[in-house]
């Protein structure tokens, strides 16, 4: 994440998705890659890429959560930290505590509909 991270808002959820630079070229790039004549497809665009910011770490590893973000996820003082494969996710505790409740609950059928 040396390049720089892009924020943008979660993808259904509410939380900040933390993409290393990297990973959110490639996103993109598969996202152009596809037929624009499609609706959803702009609507997909519009949703992602316009909530996008572009941040870098300080010399203490921090970055600031822009406030369109926060609100959006209502983080507060506090933001819970969550790996997710290829990004980061800043979740609010009261919706990260929603969240975890809903995968554990549902994790076997989950794990079922990926063949894992």
């Amino acid at each position: 994440m040396k390049e720089g991270v892009i924020l943008a808002r979660g993808m259904g959820e509410k939380c900040i998705a933390v993409y290393p630079a990297a990973e959110w070229t490639r996103l993109s790039d598969s996202l152009a890659a596809k037929a624009v004549t499609q609706a959803n497809l702009r609507k997909l665009n519009r949703a992602i890429f316009g909530s996008a910011f572009s941040t870098s770490f300080d010399g203490q590893g921090r970055i600031t959560l822009p406030y369109p973000l926060r609100d959006y996820a209502g983080i507060g003082d506090t933001a819970i930290v969550v790996g997710a494969n290829k990004c980061v996710e800043l979740w609010s505790e009261d919706e990260w505590k929603t969240e975890k409740t809903s995968a554990e609950e549902q994790a076997s059928q989950i794990i079922e509909s990926f063949g894992v």
